[in-house]
């Protein structure tokens, strides 16, 4: 009895390890934060864009135009409540001088609880987030440009608060790690939104700011990620990233006393605007463990994509490169 006792213990000491964490380095797509553990990823990066040539590139003249530099700042920041629960915050901000559009680009608040982690380092996670683009309106200006809706952005904002719901899972054999993962995100339509419009013709009878009421949109994220421990000191990895972007649309003018004509005039262009993308993702990272506790990682990303007609956001070439300082405490 003594012995089943000891071999039970023992059992329960190793299951208790596992559960401690498949990975302790905090660029291994499987890390998570144990219970009582802060961790801080700090980034700073400068990308490169081209536009593309759809219509709304051409109606602004910037089919083709070069965007560089674009400044990118990103925070990550978590806590384990306990070895398998952790909440965490994730933000970024973008500053974009040749089209003078700024602000939050990322704004989630999550948890993550890790649902199976066995003695094989097998691991399956699933995370729930709030999406944020709603604590700041989208703001943006409109005019007409040969008879056509010319929209440009000031920020980075939707202005619509959303729900994300995630799963990944993941195997570590040895020094190699890889994981699958997906996301669905729905954002829930308002009008958290200041569209300046003093340049459209003054016969239409616009007021010089207005807010319209957007629709709903549901987008998916799915992806891989491999990491290569290469020694104590040195670890490098990659992945690939599917983001399916959806086209926006307005619902209704949400100020009153707008002269119906041109307002059903403005909803005919906007009710479907005909602006989501496609981006295909690769990235690669090599990260240095300073310290037990500090980290320095350095990320590449190429992005490939496809855009609806009306969109600003494809491009014909983007690439991005950041520098990243990983703190554990």
């Amino acid at each position: 009895m003594k012995k089943l006792l000891s071999i039970a213990a023992a059992s329960m000491a190793v299951a208790t390890s596992a559960i401690a964490g498949v990975t302790t380095n905090t660029e291994n797509p499987l890390f998570i934060p144990k219970a009582g553990q802060f961790v801080s990823k700090t980034g700073a990066g400068v990308m490169y864009k081209q536009a593309d040539h759809t219509d709304a590139m051409k109606l602004k003249n910037h089919d083709g135009a070069t965007e560089f530099p674009i400044w990118r700042l990103t925070e990550d920041f978590g806590y384990g409540i306990t070895d398998r629960l952790g909440a965490y915050v994730s933000l970024g901000y973008t500053y974009n001088g040749d089209i003078d559009r700024k602000g939050l680009h990322r704004g989630r608040l999550g948890l993550n609880y890790r649902i199976i982690e066995t003695l094989e380092r097998f691991a399956w996670d699933m995370y729930g987030e709030a999406y944020l683009s709603g604590v700041s309106p989208m703001k943006g200006s409109v005019k007409l440009t040969s008879g056509k809706i010319d929209f440009k952005y000031d920020n980075f904002s939707n202005g619509r608060w959303g729900a994300v719901l995630g799963t990944k899972i993941g195997k570590r054999w040895s020094d190699f790690t890889a994981s699958i993962f997906a996301e669905y995100l729905h954002t829930f339509g308002n009008h958290n939104n200041k569209i300046n419009t003093s340049a459209l013709p003054a016969m239409m009878g616009f007021p010089d700011e207005i807010s319209v009421d957007l629709k709903s949109t549901n987008e998916i994220t799915v992806g891989t990620n491999a990491f290569y421990q290469i020694n104590d000191d040195w670890s490098l990895g990659g992945g690939f990233r599917f983001v399916e972007h959806a086209d926006n649309g307005v619902k209704s003018i949400h100020t009153d006393g707008i002269n119906p004509t041109a307002a059903a005039g403005l909803l005919a262009q906007t009710k479907d605007m005909n602006d989501g993308w496609y981006e295909y993702i690769l990235s690669a990272v090599i990260a240095n463990q300073i310290t037990d506790s500090f980290q320095i990682a350095l990320i590449g990303e190429y992005t490939f994509d496809h855009s609806h007609a009306n969109s600003q956001n494809g491009t014909d070439a983007k690439a991005e490169v950041n520098i990243r300082f990983n703190f554990v405490f």
